[in-house]
């Protein structure tokens, strides 16, 4: 099953999240200190988790409506987790492989947990029972006499009934027939194998929930101690402390043997050590880039102890050491720098689970908080590689370099309303806090400061909404096999016509610039730019160059009616505006604002970018072409690539 939404209710710091979308690889939870970004992974964490963590509502439960509810003898039966996971194919094939086909058709399961323990799931479509039991009479030896009747039965209790009747003798004193007997005892052990003691419905529920993914958080280990005992290690997992369990997954990501590493026989334990290291070194080294020239050194130390009864006894120790090559400097894994440190025990970690039949949900807290930037998207190279394939990833955050800014459609920002709201979390930009938004923020910021002094060819457009239509069109018409924008442009969206005149102004002549603008009034800054001289006309466009028309919004490429499905979708539950609402032919923008004000453009745009699977394939055919003949028109301001010699 994939985790599709999540809802925390009544836990520490939320009296409501909202129903918060989750990514089916990664989703990252943005906000400031102490916005509740780490109760939403704690709560989420305790449906189904790994290591067996409960609610306490004494400790848990909203203090601001705490006493009111544990008046009403509410609070055991508050369910402060829901989740709902949609099935996959292979979950399909298992429940037909165990009930028969058609007989759970649930596309979704919904998942709660109470303070009190409790736990339940609701299925989207009731399973059906009459196929149960007539694919349990399919698959069990009976008379051809006994098969109609049995499979007319519509439940499992019908079932019993009718072989409990089968079993009578036809007269008084008469024998029941074998093959009769023998089929009936047959049918009543396919229905224990079945059922077991529990009914039909709570015997789909079960088997429900034991696909619904556990939740593994990364809080629950420690850093990896530099001195680990092997006894202990290799013991009990149940008994483990934390760092311990870091070390045995250490181990099982090198493929350490464990007999081998107790071996008091030199040669093959050194044989042993020398192939862990060896694995572990070519780990980091894939995905640590701050330095090369590290390796990891793993060694098995002896200590003589004292035991209880005044004997003797050998302990064995894994010692983790990093040599610095560069500097010819060895230390034990204790003394390096805490970011390392974190980096190290995280691979280690996880990389136990990445190979897992069963799908995991693994949760991060300020994960790689310690790490340089250029580590932190090293940490997000190997959650994308990794971990995202098999497992999906939620993580929380108010860094900029673990926001991706081509892929702002994992960020969920969170935000505390206030003592009697609680925190909330939203995927909507438009009405978070400057705090909260900051990280999305910084993180455009450097990817555009990077983008300009490193890409060749920059497209400068006014907002982020012009980025996401031409980004979205772009990918939909080379899908359909039709012109997008060359690959080579780099979209730099700047924020309005006087930012990207001071840029070209700045820094125009040092660079591969394409201006595109709204065309009108709004734009003669540009306008002057190429009278002056300062910017070729070539590299001068604007929408109206497509629409033929005075002037031209990056909206005015859409049909009317496509636009004003996309407006209408992105403002749920506001009255539908018609078409015949809108007054005059200027620029389509003007004419909604006419008609519907205050109108915040980014708006439509966002629905877009989250809705592009269910939106761009209901596109007309003439808003395609607008946007295809643009990028056909962009694509040709750029030098021809470079032939190759075969």
């Amino acid at each position: 099953m994939r985790l599709v939404e999540a809802r925390i209710q009544k836990f520490r710091n939320f009296d409501d999240s909202g129903a918060v979308a989750i990514e089916p690889d990664v989703t990252a939870l943005v906000g400031k200190n102490e916005s509740g970004k780490t109760a939403f992974l704690q709560g989420l964490y305790r449906l189904n988790p790994v290591h067996g963590e409960q609610f306490d509502d004494l400790d848990q439960y909203p203090s601001w409506l705490y006493t009111r509810a544990r008046k009403a003898n509410a609070v055991a039966t508050t369910a402060p987790v829901t989740a709902v996971f949609q099935l996959e194919p292979d979950d399909i094939e298992a429940l037909a492989a165990r009930f028969g086909d058609g007989v759970v058709v649930a596309e979704r399961v919904t998942v709660a947990r109470q303070y009190g323990g409790g736990l339940t799931l609701d299925q989207d479509t009731s399973p059906d029972e009459a196929k149960a039991v007539a694919a349990v009479v399919d698959r069990t030896n009976v008379p051809a006499a006994m098969v109609n009747s049995l499979q007319k039965c519509a439940t499992f209790l019908e079932l019993e009934r009718t072989l409990v009747a089968a079993e009578q003798p036809p007269e008084a004193g008469e024998a029941v027939d074998a093959g009769v007997a023998a089929g009936v005892n047959g049918v009543r052990a396919a229905v224990t194998s079945l059922l077991g003691e529990r009914d039909f419905d709570a015997a789909v529920r079960s088997a429900l929930m034991a696909r619904v993914p556990r939740f593994f958080s990364f809080s629950e280990y420690h850093y990896l101690a530099g001195r680990s005992e092997l006894r202990r290690v290799y013991g009990p997992e149940d008994q483990l402390e934390p760092e311990e369990r870091t070390a045995l997954a250490l181990l099982r990501l090198a493929g350490a043997d464990n007999e081998a590493l107790l071996e008091e026989e030199y040669e093959r334990r050194k044989a042993e050590l020398e192939a862990v290291s060896n694995e572990l070194t070519s780990e980091m080294a894939e995905y640590w880039s701050q330095s090369k020239d590290l390796d990891v050194e793993i060694d098995v130390d002896k200590e003589t102890e004292q035991t209880a009864n005044g004997q003797q006894a050998v302990a064995r120790y894994l010692d983790v050491r990093v040599k610095d090559r560069r500097h010819g400097h060895s230390a034990n894994i204790d003394k390096r720098s805490s970011g390392f440190r974190w980096f190290f025990s995280f691979l280690a970690a996880f990389s136990e689970y990445e190979d897992r039949p069963e799908r995991m949900i693994i949760l991060l807290d300020e994960p790689a908080v310690t790490l340089h930037a250029r580590a932190q998207k090293d940490f997000l190279r190997f959650v994308d590689e990794r971990l995202a394939p098999k497992h999906q990833v939620i993580f929380t955050t108010h860094s900029p370099f673990m926001v991706e800014p081509g892929r702002l459609n994992r960020a969920r920002l969170v935000e505390d309303k206030g003592a009697k709201k609680g925190s909330s979390i939203t995927s909507d930009v438009m009405g978070t806090d400057r705090d909260t938004l900051f990280p999305l923020q910084a993180a455009l910021g450097y990817d555009i400061a990077q983008n300009l002094f490193i890409a060749p060819h920059n497209l400068l457009l006014e907002g982020t909404s012009d980025y996401t239509y031409l980004y979205a069109l772009s990918e939909h018409l080379q899908s359909l096999g039709r012109t997008g924008l060359d690959e080579r442009w780099t979209l730099l969206p700047v924020g309005s016509v006087s930012k990207i005149t001071t840029f070209l102004a700045l820094l125009g002549h040092h660079l591969d610039v394409v201006v595109l603008v709204d065309g009108g009034g709004e734009n003669k800054p540009v306008v002057d730019l190429v009278k002056r001289g300062q910017l070729e006309p070539s590299r001068f466009f604007t929408p109206a160059q497509v629409t033929g028309t005075p002037e031209a919004d990056i909206e005015d490429l859409f049909e009317v009616a496509d636009y004003l499905a996309l407006y209408n979708a992105s403002v749920a539950g506001a009255a539908p505006l018609a078409e015949s609402e809108l007054v005059g032919t200027d620029r389509l923008l003007r004419r909604i604002e006419r008609a519907r004000s205050p109108f915040v453009h980014g708006v439509p745009a966002d629905h877009l970018l989250r809705n592009r699977d269910t939106v761009l394939p209901e596109l007309s055919p003439a808003t395609l072409d607008r946007f295809e003949q643009l990028f056909t028109k962009l694509n040709d301001a750029l030098p021809a690539p470079l032939s190759r010699s075969v």
